[in-house]
């Protein structure tokens, strides 16, 4: 607590190298909220038949864990950025490590597929709050120049850790069984995850009202320089916050519609990859392989996409982004070889890598320093209500067509489409006409 007090008595200044310390901090932070959910990725699936008697064509139950998921999570979100201005970050991100803990022992008592429901309601409420505080407190802490490099950081940090912990915790149901594998591993995670915030954490409301101070001062002497007033600045409610970045401004809705369409692929590789390959005779290490193969390649590669969209401009890298994961998710049912899905998964993760840290820096590019965890908040909602609503369609059509192959190639349609309206949303032209 004295290095906590220390720090805010200290000169506030943004920068990565300045704030390297607490930066570091919060990536691992990151990275241990990835462990928490990539421990259910290839395990939770896989226990759905073993376990709880889930025949293979029960699409929809097995899609509604993640439905549950992804809707407690996007609430979260959307609350996050808010409470954060209210009560900090710190405080939260705390909160949220101590929402986790039921999380394990729900999944080890389990008597039925109910409890898999419960642990993922929890599991949302300590997704939301740890990924959103750690992310806002990175951009709070960084120039902002850096928000794409800072993104790069965070999505390399949390998403690699996801790809891993699904591989280790399959590796660990092997030598000791699935559910006592979840138990010790979540245990562990979420363990270290609430010491580190408690003790090594501080919070960066102050480095926000900075941001926002600075803003404010540029906003003023561009208008002097035009010979204009400035007007003072009014706190939104998140209401009026919603609808304004969900139905009127063009590029939010560009923004957010792609945040919803994008966690189809991810949705898609946590509910229906596994339950393929599977069916394909691999085994559960082998399936976990191939899929962290995505979750590695997708975290690291954002070490280099991240920065590079700083400097090429996010455009290109998110419609890119979104039509290779579109060939990728067609072309994986269109193969029947272990090392062609190793390399799909990897050309996904990549392209994963091209759009996600670009998304969340292309959306804090357009919100004011003021409001910029709110409607990052407002678009980590639409981004995670993609899971529920992913998984939901994806399960009906499965469940329809009697088949685990439709869901791919509804993901792939979706993405190109996705990434059309990105690539007229985001054009020069449109840009221009939205600053009016």
């Amino acid at each position: 607590m004295s290095e906590q007090m220390q720090q805010q008595t200290d000169p506030i200044q943004h920068g990565i190298k300045a704030n390297l310390d607490q930066i570091i901090q919060q990536l691992i932070q990151v990275f241990l909220v990835g462990l928490a959910i990539g421990m259910t990725r290839t395990v939770v699936p896989g226990l759905a038949e073993t376990e709880f008697g889930l025949a293979e064509q029960a699409f929809m139950s097995l899609a509604l864990f993640v439905v549950v998921f992804g809707l407690v999570k996007a609430s979260m979100n959307l609350l996050a950025g808010h409470l954060s201005d209210q009560f900090g970050r710190r405080r939260l991100l705390v909160a949220g490590w101590l929402l986790a803990i039921p999380v394990p022992f729900l999944i080890f008592y389990a008597q039925n597929w109910w409890w898999i429901i419960a642990a993922m309601v929890f599991l949302g409420l300590n997704q939301g709050l740890c990924w959103s505080m750690a992310l806002n407190s990175k951009l709070d802490l960084a120039k902002a120049s850096q928000k794409g490099l800072v993104n790069g950081f965070n999505e390399f940090s949390g998403y690699a850790a996801v790809g891993l912990a699904g591989w280790i915790t399959a590796w660990m149901a092997e030598q000791m069984g699935a559910r006592e594998a979840l138990l010790v591993f979540g245990l562990v995670v979420i363990a270290l995850g609430l010491f580190l915030a408690i003790v090594k954490v501080i919070d960066t409301h102050p480095w926000s009202q900075l941001h926002q101070q600075k803003h404010q001062e540029a906003q003023a002497e561009k208008a002097a320089e035009n010979g204009q007033a400035v007007e003072p600045t009014q706190k939104a409610t998140l209401g009026a916050m919603m609808v304004y970045a969900t139905f009127k401004q063009p590029q939010l809705m560009a923004l957010n519609q792609a945040g919803l369409v994008e966690k189809f692929i991810d949705a898609l590789v946590w509910v229906f990859m596994p339950v393929f390959l599977i069916s394909q005779s691999q085994t559960l290490v082998q399936a976990s392989a191939i899929i962290a193969i995505y979750g590695v390649v997708w975290g690291g590669s954002q070490l280099i996409t991240g920065p590079l969209s700083d400097k090429w401009g996010r455009r290109g890298l998110i419609v890119g982004g979104f039509w290779l994961c579109a060939i990728t998710s067609f072309g994986f049912v269109m193969t029947d070889s272990a090392w062609v899905w190793s390399v799909l998964a990897g050309l996904m993760g990549f392209g994963m890598a091209m759009l996600y840290p670009t998304l969340g820096a292309a959306v804090a590019d357009v919100s004011e320093p003021r409001v910029r965890a709110s409607v990052l908040g407002i678009y980590r909602f639409w981004r995670d209500f993609g899971y529920a609503a992913g998984a939901f369609l994806m399960g009906l059509l499965a469940f329809y067509s009697e088949s685990v192959v439709w869901p791919f190639y509804f993901v792939g349609g979706m993405m190109f489409l996705s990434g059309l309206w990105v690539w007229v949303a985001l054009s020069p032209k449109a840009m221009e006409a939205g600053k009016k």
